[in-house]
């Protein structure tokens, strides 16, 4: 069949509730014009994060009833740590309630001030961590996504030319090196087995850890496994496997390719790293075996890893973002090509060409989305990326304006999508009529969760 259905059955359902173009706009000047500040009872269709928002299965709500939350020592921490050895192959598993925790425990155990974190493409809170203790994140994405519209397999590759160059002459210390599986700030694209092969030999022959961010790790072997000759027909745990293999160590939010709604974790094959970080855990989030999770979300995650493997799972939603990304490219919405596995992202810039970078095309067609359709989606550009100099007051802006479109794991269906296309083609037939946004207030850090807007006259 052509079509590829929802590879499940809805047991159990919650109410949307239908607000009014009038109620949005009252929403919205009282949240500041900031999406994340609304609440969420008055969202039509939710798409700003697919982080933590996805529905559990009926094995997952059944293993959550063994859930053991003895302080120490709980069986649910064992079936926990069995899986994520099982399918990421690291000798340390350390649990974290979600996946800045454990960004923030690598950061304060690996880094010092004037250090150098190379990645394909930092996200918000890997950059943030890095940043509050004085090192640099050093984006090094490939060169061929920065063509947004070209139809290249692996743009969320790391360029090895630059990493190769970067570890011959560090302008500083460089203590670990990442790469971001799929590359989230960089469109959700994928990351190839040999990129990943290669960059994990150039760290290794310098000496330098080797770190996977693997919070999309199954969506990211599924596409190994449909444009990388030689995967076609293996087993989406054994190129996960495979992928992990190349790594020392991997920080993951269970948020995303975890199933799960909380919970994340920490892993390394370094004892003296796990030791040092086992102590941090303590102090902030908990003993080793629950570091700050339930018994019952140890046990969600352990049973939600291999559901992300399910090839038909992962067949019915790249389908699902590959319809969205179609149908409103055919209407007149320029996107990332190709779409990628969890999220379509929006070239704001492209869309929004009659308002300058200074009035962040990107935060404004996300607030008019959801004025017109109640619609959330959240802007990946000069808001989330961008930065203010306190001394000067001179604003930095990104090389990129997009608004990504999250689509939360097994939770809307076709009708639900196909109401966002008919809302982003109506957009596009008024779009020049969309007013830009300025700043009001923010503070230093990860602005875009609490800064206030206003609309630019």
């Amino acid at each position: 069949m052509k079509t590829i259905i929802e590879p499940f059955r809805i047991k159990s359902v919650e109410p949307i509730r239908m607000s009014t173009p009038g109620e949005r706009e009252a929403l919205l000047t009282a949240a500041g014009y900031n999406l994340f500040r609304l609440p969420s009872d008055h969202i039509v269709i939710d798409l700003l994060t697919d982080s933590g928002t996805g529905a559990m299965s009926a094995q997952q709500w059944a293993a959550m009833m063994q859930g053991d939350e003895s302080y120490a020592g709980s069986p649910s921490f064992h079936r926990f740590e069995h899986a994520v050895r099982d399918i990421f192959g690291f000798r340390h598993v350390i649990p974290t309630h979600q996946g800045r925790a454990a960004e923030r425990i690598l950061a304060a155990t690996l880094l010092t001030p004037g250090d150098v974190v190379p990645n394909n493409t930092h996200f918000d809170t890997t950059r943030a961590n890095i940043e509050a203790v004085g090192a640099t994140a050093l984006d090094l994405p490939c060169p061929e996504s920065a063509d947004l519209a070209a139809q290249h397999p692996f743009k969320g590759n790391i360029d090895l030319g630059r990493l190769e160059r970067l570890l011959e002459r560090p302008p500083g210390p460089i203590p670990v090196a990442f790469v971001t599986v799929t590359n989230n700030g960089g469109g959700g694209q994928p990351v190839s087995m040999a990129n990943l092969r290669a960059a994990s030999q150039l760290c290794r022959a310098r000496g330098v850890p080797f770190y996977v961010d693997a919070c999309r790790f199954a969506e990211n072997a599924y596409f190994i496994r449909a444009r990388e000759p030689g995967y076609e027909d293996r087993p989406l745990i054994d190129i996960a496997r495979e992928m992990f293999a190349l790594a020392d160590g991997c920080t993951m939010s269970a948020k995303k390719d975890g199933m799960a709604n909380i919970g994340g974790f920490l892993c390394t094959n370094d004892d003296a790293v796990a030791r040092h970080e086992e102590e941090l855990l303590i102090l902030t989030e908990g003993f080793p075996t629950y570091g700050g999770l339930a018994g019952r979300d140890l046990e969600a995650i352990a049973v939600g890893l291999y559901e992300a493997l399910d090839l038909a799972y992962q067949e019915y939603r790249h389908a699902s973002v590959q319809y969205l990304g179609e149908h409103i490219t055919a209407a007149g919405v320029p996107i990332v090509q190709p779409p990628g596995g969890h999220a379509i992202y929006i070239d704001a810039a492209s869309f929004l060409d009659h308002l300058p970078r200074e009035q962040y095309p990107g935060q404004a067609l996300a607030i008019e989305l959801y004025r017109r359709a109640g619609i959330r989606s959240v802007e990946i550009g000069s808001v989330m990326f961008g930065k203010r100099d306190p001394v000067t007051g001179q604003e930095s802006y990104a090389d990129r304006e997009l608004v990504r479109l999250a689509i939360p794991r097994r939770v809307y269906t076709q009708s639900h999508i196909d109401y966002v296309v008919e809302s982003l083609a109506e957009l596009a037939r008024d779009r020049r009529r969309i007013r830009g946004v300025r700043i009001v207030e923010q503070p230093p850090a990860l602005r875009h969760f609490s800064a206030v807007f206003a609309p630019v006259p």
